[in-house]
């Protein structure tokens, strides 16, 4: 057809040449996608507002405020989000909780990320707390092995995809990760790639025979591996999500890095640069940090401080063409979740829900204390609450032949506090706050060690990863010099007020956490005729009910400095 031909058809059909010229041409996209991450880290099972300095957090002001809870936590994110938004998490969501969420097995916390729409999380070391069958059970459905099916019926797995690319089990020839190493998300129109890794060290940390036959790679290796992965994928845009990271520097605010280089920031340096930033957890630290990748580019690194005070947000650009982060466009800030704002309704339902199906356990009164039983240390390291829970360990196993007991002080979770928390009345314990001091449900054993092992295993107290002081019960007394090398700080060790013999063999009490090895205390594993006996949390119960009314104890049980 000839233009003139054209024209005239156009006008046939009441348009003009003119006026299809004027018709815009098709609106190009932008040549980048805008996305927004919300991270969560170390959450823990609160449900409900954290008490006592695990429910303070350092605002932008430099001011002390309340943060953390469900309510808040849900209507802090309602806020933040945009239509691009992505919630993610660095793990321990779950384990080390309250008894509203633990005593369901923290179903009631996994329903609660995904209901806030957590999409993806790195496994945390706390995952593990019940063994690694459970996770996959938390992961994919089906009621509890033992407890059955909790009040809200059969559990139908987590919403969210838990990710686990350094965990590892053989499978035939070859070993696979028990999780999903990562996942890919679609988000205004470009793939974002995440990759779940938790701290190699989490067999030191965990009760061995709950993660028997896993194997916990390099997180480094493995996020390499996974990155790769993603790149044969076509996917560019990768975020790393690892439960590791790093202390904070005393008096350092809340919008500087501040973080003392360690195993986190390793990490962060050194895995594979088409990893854009990483988002890590498990210090229970605050802070937002640029890294140099491989390849020299600046990458984020950052973390959220702990149970549900700080959303970790990420604004970013993704290049349309090549799919990738524009790295020159990564801003972030990490927001303190205040209780300044109106909670969200229906967490605030949801929360009280399950606050009255454990009512009648966690109210009922144990008994009584004249002050204060905290965990702050003398300067040797020794705590009133230490001195207690090892105490009541060691009554509730002298039926067992113990004669001494050991406390590890990460099991120590929380303070029982005088004043009251609910309508029971100043100095009164309840179990759910009995509890809050001891959530993991171990098992007491005693075994037998000889003196000398009982002096190394003492000795076992200082690593290069740092010091970990056990809790003795009162008739084991002993001294320390952080002066002296590792391995000869220990001295004048007695029991019942005899020195101890190194040829002698001692009965010893501990939960099966250091039985099997926690926190590196290996000489544990070494001990002869061990024999189990009750849950922790009962002992410290039965210690309560027989004593009626318990006062802090002096710290004289370990001298030195």
């Amino acid at each position: 057809m000839t233009r003139r031909r054209t024209i005239l058809a156009c006008a046939a059909a009441g348009l003009t040449a003119v006026g299809l010229a004027a018709q815009p041409a098709a609106a190009r996209p932008a040549p980048t996608a805008s996305v927004r991450l919300l991270a969560l880290n170390d959450f823990h099972g609160n449900l409900e507002p954290p008490s006592g300095s695990s429910g303070r957090a350092i605002d932008e002001n430099g001011d002390t405020v309340l943060a953390g809870g469900a309510a808040y936590i849900a209507a802090h994110l309602r806020q933040l989000r945009n239509p691009d938004t992505l919630t993610v998490a660095q793990g321990d969501l779950i384990g080390a909780s309250p008894l509203l969420s633990a005593a369901y097995h923290d179903e009631p916390s996994v329903q609660f990320m995904g209901d806030i729409g957590v999409t993806a999380s790195a496994v945390g070391n706390h995952e593990f707390d019940e063994g690694y069958r459970e996770l996959l059970r938390i992961q994919n459905g089906g009621c509890h092995p033992v407890d059955g099916c909790s009040p809200a019926g059969p559990w139908r797995g987590a919403k969210f995809d838990y990710l686990a690319a350094n965990v590892l089990k053989q499978r035939g020839h070859a070993e696979r990760p028990i999780l999903k190493p990562w996942t890919i998300r679609r988000i205004n129109g470009v793939r974002v790639g995440f990759i779940g890794v938790v701290t190699k060290t989490t067999p030191s940390i965990v009760t061995p025979g709950g993660i028997k036959g896993l194997k916990f790679d390099d997180e480094v290796a493995a996020a390499n591996r996974a990155a790769r992965e993603l790149k044969r994928r076509h996917v560019r845009a990768m975020v790393l999500l690892v439960h590791e990271g790093d202390q904070v520097r005393p008096g350092t605010r809340p919008d500087d890095c501040g973080a003392v280089p360690g195993a986190g920031s390793r990490i962060a340096r050194e895995a594979d640069p088409e990893i854009d930033m990483v988002l890590s957890g498990h210090t229970h630290q605050q802070y937002i940090c640029s890294v140099k990748d491989p390849d020299g580019d600046p990458r984020l690194f950052s973390s959220g401080s702990s149970f549900g005070r700080v959303i970790t947000e990420v604004n970013l650009k993704v290049d349309r063409r090549t799919g990738d982060i524009v790295r020159s466009s990564v801003k972030a800030d990490n927001h303190v979740v205040t209780r300044d704002v109106p909670p969200d309704p229906a967490t605030e339902k949801f929360v009280q829900t399950w606050k009255d199906r454990v009512s009648a356990i966690a109210d009922k009164p144990i008994g009584k204390i004249t002050a204060d039983l905290t965990r702050t240390p003398s300067p040797a390291g020794e705590t009133a609450l230490g001195d207690v829970i090892a105490d009541g360990q060691l009554a509730g196993t002298k039926d067992l032949g113990a004669q001494v007991a050991l406390m590890n002080p990460g099991g120590v979770r929380t303070d029982l506090v005088y004043k009251t928390s609910g309508s029971e009345g100043d100095g009164v314990v309840t179990y759910g706050e009995a509890f809050a001091v001891q959530p993991f449900s171990n098992v007491m054993g005693v075994t037998s060690l000889t003196g000398a092992q009982l002096d190394a295993l003492l000795e076992q107290q200082w690593t290069p990863a740092g010091e970990k002081i056990l809790q003795p019960s009162a008739n084991l007394h002993f001294t320390i010099d952080r002066s002296k090398p590792i391995g000869d700080r220990v001295s004048a060790i007695t029991i019942d007020g005899a020195p101890l013999d190194p040829s002698a063999t001692y009965k010893v009490a501990a939960n099966n956490f250091l039985l099997g090895g926690g926190d590196d205390f290996t000489v544990f594993t070494e001990g002869k005729n061990q024999v189990l006996g009750p849950i922790d949390l009962d002992t410290l119960v039965a210690y309560f009910n027989a004593q009626g009314t318990i006062s802090p104890p002096p710290l004289n049980r370990i001298s030195g400095q």
